[in-house]
């Protein structure tokens, strides 16, 4: 009987009501506790660290954490990653970046940095820190201090800098330079080629500059009508048959020569090189550095000059020479006295104009010089009108 009942198979479990739960036949339908999804994860693949803000590298500096362990901090859903799927990410590229196994030349940085991201993510409190951290930059500057937000400029070439600042200055004063000897240079071949009275702004300079010209352009009509003198005769025994040409006017015939000697002008006046008074055209003396290594003499210089002149005026002494035409050259300004030729300059020295009577007087005349006929013979008027009142 023992036998008999060892042979047969033991009845299904019962449960609490007594009745047998059916045997499930196969195991493919049997329930199943939830399951894990497969990780396909590669750590030789993994290069994208993502970034984080943390100049001061409380955690893993300028990288994510979680990205330096390939997560994406994004992409998580309601659940974070596990301490044990942190430990099987931390073991999988801490062998791949091994120092020891890696020849990547980076391959040691990358091994402190996976190691610290592990330390960072398995401890709770630093791992809630880092979390609450990552959008909120106010917090950490709060929390880490105000330093953070500084960083030093690469420490740059001294001797580079002044080099590069000295070129700019120099090119600078070049150009201006050379500007303002190229509007000297307009002006008085524009002068010279309108023909301008004073009145209208001429000088003795463009009136010489003028007759220079047309020396030069009847020197080259007189060549030119002796190389065509056959052609000419030629010409004027057809033009003698035929009807007469009509008259040219007196403003075309101004018109012509304006556009003849137009070249000849500009080309005399851009071969003067120093028109005076600082108007020249560049050269190395006007070097900005050659300048700020002469100043300091001028200075010294000029202060000497002005302690002599107090002195001699606490003295009572009478102006010498050199003090009337500096006080001249003063009053006139610089411009004015290096156009000026010597005998207008001994003129200007005698009419004492550093007194304040003679300069207006010297002014009035030469404004009046400046006026056409008809203005000056009003002005005339006008002023003997004034004496008489």
């Amino acid at each position: 009987m023992a036998d008999e009942n060892s042979d047969q198979a033991s009845p299904p479990p019962k449960d609490e009501t007594g009745s047998a739960k059916p045997k499930v036949e196969h195991r493919a339908k049997r329930g199943l506790a939830k399951e894990v999804p497969m990780d396909t994860f590669d750590p030789t693949a993994h290069f994208d660290w993502g970034t984080y803000y943390d100049p001061k590298n409380i955690f893993c500096g300028k990288f994510d954490c979680y990205g330096i362990l390939g997560f994406d901090y994004e992409k998580f859903a309601a659940e974070k990653p596990t301490q044990r799927m942190i430990t099987k990410r931390y073991r999988g590229l801490s062998r791949h970046w091994h120092p020891d196994k890696s020849k990547h030349p980076e391959a040691k940085e990358r091994f402190q940095k996976i190691a610290r991201a592990y330390e960072v993510l398995t401890n709770s409190e630093t791992r809630k820190a880092y979390d609450d951290l990552r959008y909120d930059q106010e917090a950490y500057y709060k929390q880490y201090g105000s330093d953070v937000i500084y960083a030093f400029a690469p420490e740059s070439d001294v001797v580079f800098v002044i080099v590069l600042i000295l070129a700019c200055i120099n090119g600078f004063v070049y150009f201006a330079q050379l500007n303002r000897w190229k509007k000297v240079c307009e002006r008085l071949a524009k002068a010279a080629i309108e023909d301008w009275s004073p009145s209208q702004g001429g000088s003795p300079e463009s009136k010489e500059l003028r007759m220079k010209a047309l020396k030069i352009f009847a020197e080259e009509q007189k060549e030119f009508s002796a190389s065509t003198t056959g052609t000419a005769s030629t010409n004027n025994k057809k033009s003698a048959s035929g009807k007469k040409g009509s008259k040219v006017t007196s403003k075309e015939k101004k018109e012509l020569e304006s556009a003849s000697l137009r070249p000849i002008v500009e080309k005399l006046a851009y071969e003067i090189e120093d028109f005076g008074a600082g108007f020249h055209k560049p050269s190395w003396k006007d070097l900005a550095i050659l300048k700020m290594a002469v100043w300091p003499i001028h200075v010294a210089v000029g202060t000497a000059w002005q302690m002599k002149y107090w002195a001699r005026r606490i003295q009572k002494l009478e102006l010498n020479e050199e003090e009337k035409i500096v006080l001249t050259e003063r009053a006139v300004g610089n411009v004015v006295w290096e156009f000026s030729s010597e005998d207008e300059k001994k003129a200007m020295v005698k009419r004492e104009l550093w007194k304040k009577a003679s300069l207006k007087e010297w002014n009035e005349e030469r404004e009046f010089a400046k006026l056409s006929k008809s203005e000056q013979k009003q002005y005339k008027l006008m002023k003997k009108h004034e004496k008489t009142n």
